[in-house]
């Protein structure tokens, strides 16, 4: 999936896998793309999907002088990003994907912008396809709060929730902005030290949420006796237009790092059989349990806005302990490669240099780690003025 080629100016990428990755490289980089062939093979509904015209769209308010270009048949469009502006946007996000799939690209770009991102995002607030909005505050903003040398300002609150596939949710974004980001080193994995979660019901008895909550607690009290598990219950046009229930558990741990995994009902319209609660509750914890498994200071969901942060850093060594990489942040190692000239240095930190240190092998226990080492280049956001 790399580049094949400069034309022009243009980065040319080929193919639909991995288009928010080069839009959100491009955009910080200001470096224009054009991506060709995108779906050829899909003779009944080639070219783009609905949601990913929604997503030029939103990068177009966001953005001053975005220039995107696509073709009739959608199957090939080329994009020259202009300055991040920023400000106060409303969008309305295509049921398709979760709200997340674009509150992802606002979490990258916002400490970039030149006005603090006041976003007010409507649609899907929790689906199986992107990450909910309560993956993303628990995760990814942990992450971002260690790069930012203050977090006040940053805020996401969830008006009103929606279950996919008629949605009807509503969420608001607030990034404050940076001059730059400060390197950081991250590299000891800490203790789980409690579990936190939220189990919400949108127009289903409020018995199922009640249900997935005992359950996913049966799972994670067998390892932690501080877990807590409040439920949310939406009512009336606060609770979407669709039916469904689910669970997002989060690990805290010592350090504020946090895992976070999440479980959603299924319905008759998903094919299959209908979700029991308490299937749904275990599915959650289990997948917890993986992601605290597979270990580090980040969950296997956000590794990329690590790299990316890291990489955007000052120019000064940032080291960050990370579980095994998923193949999106291989993906997004070899686009920054591509956008920025930056490479990464992997090590497996499985605890080889704290042999005699029994303690510290402890807490690396679980699969193989990897140390994310790299020089950031000193990314300075232009429009922000220094007080």
């Amino acid at each position: 999936m790399t580049s094949i080629g400069k034309e022009h100016g243009f980065l040319i990428y080929r193919g639909s896998n991995f288009l928010k990755q080069r839009l959100i490289l491009s955009t910080l980089s200001g470096k224009p793309v054009e991506i060709r062939d995108i779906r050829l093979q899909d003779d009944e509904n080639p070219g783009l999907r609905e949601y990913e015209t929604d997503l030029l769209k939103l990068l177009d308010k966001v953005t001053n002088g975005t220039r995107i270009k696509v073709d009739r048949s959608g199957c090939s469009f080329s994009y020259q990003p202009g300055l991040l502006q920023g400000g106060s946007v409303q969008h309305d996000c295509c049921t398709e994907r979760g709200i997340g799939y674009y509150l992802d690209v606002l979490v990258a770009l916002g400490p970039f912008c030149k006005l603090p991102l006041d976003v007010t995002l409507s649609g899907v607030t929790n689906s199986a396809e992107s990450p909910s909005v309560d993956h993303i505050k628990a995760s990814a903003f942990a992450t971002l709060k260690r790069f930012l040398l203050v977090d006040e300002g940053m805020e996401l609150t969830v008006r009103k929730r929606g279950i996919m596939p008629r949605g009807g949710g509503e969420v608001n974004f607030k990034c404050p902005v940076r001059k730059t980001l400060k390197a950081i080193q991250c590299t000891k994995q800490s203790m789980v030290k409690r579990i936190r979660g939220t189990a919400y019901c949108c127009k289903v008895s409020p018995a199922m949420a009640n249900r997935a909550v005992e359950s996913a607690k049966g799972v994670m009290l067998n390892f932690l006796p501080d877990v807590y598990i409040n439920t949310d219950q939406h009512k009336g046009k606060r609770s979407g237009n669709s039916p469904g229930y689910g669970v997002n558990l989060v690990a805290e741990t010592t350090d504020g790092s946090k895992f976070s995994a999440e479980a959603i009902s299924k319905t008759l319209e998903d094919g299959g059989n209908p979700s029991i609660p308490e299937d749904v509750g275990r599915e959650a914890a289990m997948k917890l349990l993986d992601e605290i498994y597979r270990g580090g200071c980040v969950d296997s969901t956000f590794q990329w806005i690590v790299a990316l942060y890291m990489a955007l850093g000052q120019k000064d060594v940032s080291k960050f302990l990370i579980g095994p990489l998923s193949q999106y942040s291989i993906y997004f190692l070899q686009h920054l490669r591509e956008f920025f000239g930056i490479t990464f240095k992997l090590e497996n930190a499985s605890g080889e240099e704290d042999e005699e240190d029994e303690a510290d092998d402890d807490e690396m226990a679980g699969s193989n780690k990897v140390m994310l080492t790299c020089v950031g280049i000193g990314y300075s956001n232009y429009s922000k003025k220094v007080i």
